[in-house]
């Protein structure tokens, strides 16, 4: 990570909460035992943590991330329109994936998933065979220097098993828009973790088996910073966080106080 983009996300990072604190207002719970015991200072920043968790991803990873890759990426942007047309013979294909993957009579296969799309695309496209979809937003769009388009979908680090069906057919249905746009351009559609809560383990990846390509759909942690900015971005990103929170100490300290009082 170069310094100045390391300078750019700490800013990014005072900028994001100081944001939090002028907008935030806690919850007016009557909680007379948790306020008697926490008192009302620690019983705020305990519901201020709750709401920045609740969109954590939105508020704090995406933008992080797009200003991390702004070194490395011609184009990076958040939540990013794709777009809605497919082409019938790719959504066709996007579904039968789907049902073969869920029954387990297919092991799940980016390239080859990609290679096949490309393939439902023909020469001549027949404008009658072009459907609408309502695809979900691209958490971070890149584009680099050479054209090639890699989109990501940020999740928490425990996804439910259950979502992880959304989460491939999403995955299809954006390389499925962007190659009836250029079928001839490198597409990457992935899922990025931003760390892993196993850590010192492994990340746990039963929970994707027979839906997700581990090794061509999915970034954890290091995998999906140091992609971003380099390598070593990841340890100097938890650096960064823990700087600005030195940094801001004192500020956020006299952020809670006032609710003492209240």
């Amino acid at each position: 990570m170069k310094d100045k983009i390391y300078s750019n996300v700490k800013n990014k990072l005072k900028e994001i909460l100081r944001n939090k604190f002028s907008t935030y207002t806690p919850k007016d719970n009557y909680m007379p035992f948790h306020t008697g015991l926490l008192g009302k200072d620690r019983l705020a920043l305990f519901s201020f943590i709750h709401s920045l968790n609740t969109n954590f991803g939105t508020t704090i990873y995406e933008p992080v991330a797009r200003e991390l890759a702004k070194g490395k990426f011609k184009i990076s942007e958040n939540q990013v329109k794709i777009g809605r047309e497919i082409y019938k013979d790719s959504d066709n294909y996007i579904g039968n994936t789907m049902r073969e993957l869920k029954a387990g009579n297919i092991d799940p296969d980016k390239k080859k998933e990609l290679m096949e799309l490309k393939k439902t695309i023909p020469d001549e496209i027949d404008k009658n065979k072009i459907i609408s979809i309502k695809p979900t937003k691209v958490d971070l769009y890149l584009e680099d220097y050479e054209g090639n388009i890699y989109l990501f979908d940020i999740k928490s680090p425990k996804p439910n098993k259950g979502e992880f069906e959304g989460f491939k057919r999403t995955l299809l249905e954006w390389a499925g828009i962007s190659l009836l746009k250029d079928s001839q351009r490198n597409i990457y559609t992935g899922i990025a973790i931003p760390y892993n809560p196993f850590y010192p383990e492994e990340y746990n990846r039963w929970t994707m088996k027979g839906m997700l390509d581990i090794k061509e759909e999915l970034l954890v942690a290091e995998g999906f910073w140091d992609f971003l900015g380099g390598e070593g971005t990841y340890d100097r990103l938890l650096k960064c966080f823990e700087e600005v929170g030195v940094e801001m100490r004192d500020e956020i300290d006299t952020f809670f106080k006032k609710f003492q009082k209240k």
